[in-house]
């Protein structure tokens, strides 16, 4: 599930550094204040439906293009690269996985591999719902034209901009995917980015756009730890996360009182 899905379904986390960590992680970065968040653009024609998005959009997109292949155990290539920051040669094996992990030697702790494999559809679903617990898997592939994913290799540094002066445009072009627009396609793709949309969407739209922000009023510190990198991991935040869609030319918006 892509983390944003469970903060819609559960916006209160219990004990979220301990239990929802694949939630929590991507928010101990932010300190208190007013956050712009990932996004994603759905387009659709004729004949194929067009997803754009920033980082933390790229496993859902994956995950929709991998999920409407029609063969699950035939072998396709992917190229890309995995970046966790723990060392998960055991999960790898565990997963059939012959990915070569190397530990970085810069200022960030971290493992990276460069990844050139053969995988089928099962397998790669299956990784994908474990490797994005901790880790970001920024993969390709093309199949056909109307099925294929493109996602840049490195990861985009945090926008320090504020919501109204965003470059929605610039920050969709970290990854793109595109699959076949038919009837099972579209609602899946509806269901797993914009569920709670999905009632208010017209039903003849050609394009929207789904933003997500933050707003951070509270942190909440964890007592006994003195290791000041592991109390920014561990401390939770409290706030409003603002989420709203853009669907041929009209806006539509909610919010939600988050504690991650």
């Amino acid at each position: 599930m892509h983390f944003l899905s469970k903060l819609i379904e559960t916006p209160i986390l219990d004990d979220p550094a301990k239990k929802h960590m694949y939630v929590h992680r991507h928010f101990y970065r932010y300190s208190k204040g007013d956050f712009i968040g990932p996004a994603l653009k759905i387009s659709k024609s004729s004949g194929k439906i067009t997803l754009k998005g920033t980082h933390e959009y790229e496993d859902l997109i994956l995950e929709l293009v991998v999920r409407s292949l029609s063969n699950s155990e035939s072998d396709f290539e992917i190229k890309g690269k995995l970046i966790t920051g723990s060392n998960l040669k055991e999960t790898l094996s565990k997963l059939g996985l012959n990915w070569d992990l190397k530990r970085s030697t810069g200022q960030t702790q971290n493992y990276k591999s460069e990844i050139v494999d053969q995988i089928n559809k099962s397998q790669l679903l299956n990784a994908l719902e474990i490797l994005r617990e901790n880790s970001y898997l920024l993969l390709s592939f093309v199949i056909n034209p109307s099925c294929k994913v493109s996602t840049k290799k490195n990861i985009p540094q945090p926008s320090k901009k504020k919501a109204e002066d965003d470059d929605v445009n610039k920050r969709i072009q970290f990854c793109s995917g595109i699959l076949s627009n038919t009837d099972a396609n579209l609602n899946m793709v509806l269901d797993l980015a914009v569920s709670d949309f999905k009632s208010e969407i017209p039903k003849n739209w050609k394009s929207l756009t789904i933003f997500n922000n933050y707003k951070i009023t509270e942190i909440e510190i964890p007592k006994n730890l003195k290791d000041s990198r592991l109390l920014r991991i561990m401390a939770i935040r409290k706030g409003k996360m603002f989420r709203s869609i853009e669907v041929d030319g009209e806006l539509i918006e909610k919010q939600y009182s988050i504690i991650v």
